[in-house]
Order: C-alpha cells, then structure tokens, then sequence
C-alpha cells in the first residue's frame, strides 16, 4: 500500500523548519501503512493549534477538526456510538498538542477509564506554539517560555503516570526524532482499547530560540523528571468497553432500541404543526409531563420534539418546556408564536412573561392557568382550572396537559393508553391519576374561562 493513500500526493507539510510535528505526521502515515487499515475506516480527529493543521494532509482519511482541548471527547463519542453497532469499523486517532491537553485533561482520563478503542497522540513540545509559546502544564522545570521569562518554576506533569491511575491500558513516550516511532504509533493503534503515545518534541519558533539546547538536551530534561521512554503496557488483559457492552446487552443494539411505547392504530388527526409550552416550578415534572406528551403523540403517528428550559440552581424556580407536534417530519424547533400555554404555577408564569411568551401568543392562542396564579393574559383564551388542588402540584402540568387533549381532537385519547403501557409498574397508577383528574376538570367544565 503507497504512502499516498493516506497522505496527500506530494504533501507538502506545513511546519516551521525542524518541527517535530512533521515528523509525526510521516511516522503516522507509515504506521497505517504497516496496519494496512482500509483510509475509510480511520477516523483523525486534531486539536486546535499548530497539530491541527495535520488534517487537510490525510485527504483519504476521515478527518474532524474539534475545538481546544476536546479532540479527545470528540473521538471518544465516535467510539461509543461505534460500539452499538453490529459490526466495529471505525478506528478514531487524535492529534493533540501538550497545551490541548492539559485543557482536555479529563477527557484523556475518561477515555482511559472506559477503554474505548481510540489511540491519542500527544505532540509535547512543551508549550502553546500557535499562540505565542506559553507555558503549559507539561513545561520542564527552568524551561524558558513567553510565560516564564525566567525559567519554569512549577514541576510539570507526568501525563503517563496520571493515566496510569486511570488503567489506561497502552501507554507509550518516545521522540519524533526515533527511527522507530512509526514502529510504536502502530503498536498503539493495534492495542485493543484506550492507547496514547506522548511524542517528545521540541518547538523550533520559540524554545530552540529561548533556550540554550544541545542534542542531549531532551534526554537530560527527560531524566532529570523522571522519565522513561519506551512503550509501557499496564493492562493489557483488561476487557474494552466495546467488550463489556455486548456483554451487558448481548445481541442487542442501538438500532433495535426497547419501544418506550407501543403504537396504536388510530392516528392523530393533526393537518399542521402545532406549538406548546408548559411551564411550572421546577421539581414538579414539569418536564416529564412534556416528555410524556410527546411520546403519547410519537405512539399515534406524529412527530415531536421538546426544548427544556430550567434555572442552573436546577430545584429552585421555575421550569418549562416548548413542545412540536406535526404530521410531517419537524425541521426547525423553534417557534414565533405559541398555540397553547400550559401554566401550572407561578413560578412558570413568571418566567414566561419575562421572556417574552406570553408577549408571543396570538388571537387564537389557548391558555390553561392554574386558578391559583395571580395572571391575566391579555391575549388569546384563558381557561383556569384547579390543577394544583384537584391533581397536586407534582401532577398539576400533566393534568393540565391531559386537560388541554381532552378539549381538542388533536390526539385521539389512545395516545396516552399507549405510553401508559410502557411506563414502569411503580408509574403507572400515579401517572393514570393525573391524567384522569385533567380529563375530569376539562369535561366537567370546572373551569373558569376569562
């Protein structure tokens, strides 16, 4: 296999004179041709900075250029969702520099901790070269940087030694400069699980500049931490997380996922999209209701999607949630104006006239108000209802969605038999009861309209 199916035809590499980082680039091409990995079942995924610029030379590869210090968890969620299907084909590598790195710290961790398949190179030059040459955490001590005028005055870290805490199952170090280092990246590539290879470089822009280096220098900053270089195998028998998960699931997948509903053979009589919040207090499931709604409405053959909204503090303040419902596939989840508003407490009203909802109603807008909150819409209908005192108030926006069905023939009332169903043993008596009582308030007319 030609080198020139994976890299560029007469590539030419984009690197300061003597950067380690071209170097890496060859050694990789040249572990993939050793591998003979098919190009489209190798995925690159590189970091922001001067690595970064690998990925416009690997036309043939699958390639994804991600923001700082996230490559790893880039790569990672490609390995997670490879592991749901039947048959493994993607191989992710990351390109990243010591500085991406330390921003994506725990990114390596995790992936170590779940053995996913992925294979990280590490490109240590020992500071941010695209941005001026900083210092990062990987900076020996007394390392000249644009940070440390005077020489670096904080140990740096042993990346290998803090993957070795997360049972990183493949860990390597070695120079751009070995003849070998193609020899190693494959090796890394091969391990089955998380591998990373921490290439020791030098930055020609900057530290060959502020520093007094001879050929020797690398090896002395790299005893003089410490430092091993070679290829360090700490777990080899442990299983991956691709094993483990077909363990756990045994032949099933992702593309045949447990129905959370089964569908019914009435179908909603929907001609258009319809658009609906329900708000209310956070803690009293005001979201679980939306999400029951929409499955109710997935069950009878429409589409749907739900928009949460809720304050950082999580169990304090208000909650709420925009709800699609259309008989054609939804392409923005947006919307201008709302059909109808289901209020379940103050807390909800409040938050929805301070961003601008109820401002955003129409004419023929439907407003269901719990008749304990003290609002007066001035736009649309308004129907109070007791859904706080009748239902409770972790009930209340379930009731009132429950009541909003039965006053419209949008969903037939099938819909909510079906999720029921699907609901746990423990939900299914509490969840029937709240959508009972909406039913009642809206068919008894127990209800004020303004």
């Amino acid at each position: 296999m030609a080198e020139s199916v994976y890299l560029a035809p007469d590539v030419q590499l984009p690197y300061c004179r003597g950067c380690g980082h071209a170097l890496v680039v060859r050694h990789l091409s040249r572990a993939l041709e050793r591998l003979g990995l098919p190009p489209r079942s190798v995925v690159l995924t590189t970091d922001i900075g001067c690595v970064g610029l690998a990925d416009s030379l690997f036309p043939y590869l699958h390639t994804v250029h991600t923001t700082h210090g996230r490559s790893t968890a880039f790569a990672t969620g490609m390995a997670l969702a490879e592991v749901t299907l039947d048959e493994h084909r993607l191989k992710p590598i990351v390109m990243v520099g010591d500085g991406g790195a330390m921003i994506g710290l725990l990114h390596l961790v995790h992936a170590a901790q779940l053995n996913v398949d992925i294979t990280v190179l590490v490109h240590n030059n020992f500071l941010f070269g695209m941005t001026g040459g900083q210092h990062s955490a990987l900076t020996p001590l007394n390392w000249v940087t644009a940070t440390t005028p005077e020489g670096n005055w904080t140990p740096p870290l042993d990346l290998l030694a803090l993957l070795r805490t997360a049972h990183a199952g493949f860990l390597a170090r070695q120079y751009a400069t070995a003849a070998d280092l193609d020899t190693t990246i494959a090796d890394a590539i091969d391990f089955p699980g998380f591998s990373l290879v921490e290439v020791v470089e030098l930055c020609t822009a900057y530290a060959t500049r502020w520093n007094r280096l001879t050929g020797k220098t690398l090896d002395e900053a790299m005893q003089r931490q410490g430092y091993r270089i070679g290829e360090f195998e700490t777990e080899q028998e442990r299983p991956t997380f691709i094993d483990l998960y077909r363990h756990e699931h045994g032949s099933h997948s992702a593309s045949e996922p447990e129905p959370q509903f089964e569908e019914v053979s009435t179908r909603a009589q929907l001609e258009k999209e319809l658009h609906l919040v329900v708000a209310g207090t956070a803690g009293e499931r005001v979201q679980s209701a939306a999400n029951l709604l929409c499955r109710a409405a997935l069950a009878v053959g429409l589409y749907s999607t739900q928009k949460n909204d809720n304050p950082v503090t999580q169990g304090t303040g208000f909650s709420l949630a925009e709800i699609c419902l259309s008989p054609q596939p939804i392409e923005y989840t947006g919307m201008e104006s709302p059909d109808v508003v289901v209020i379940a407490s103050g807390d909800g009203w409040k938050e929805l006239l301070a961003n601008g909802t109820v401002a955003r109603c129409h004419a023929g807008t439907l407003v269901l108000l719990d008749s304990e909150v003290e609002a007066s819409p001035s736009v649309g209908r308004t129907v109070r209802l007791p859904l706080r005192r009748q239902a409770n108030p972790k009930r209340a926006a379930l009731a009132g969605l429950a009541a909003w069905m039965s006053m419209t023939s949008a969903l037939p009332a099938a819909a909510w038999e079906a999720v029921l169903t699907a609901l746990p043993a423990g939900r299914q008596a509490d969840t029937a009861e709240a959508i009972q009582i909406g039913r009642r308030l809206a068919e008894s007319g127990n209800g004020a309209v303004a």
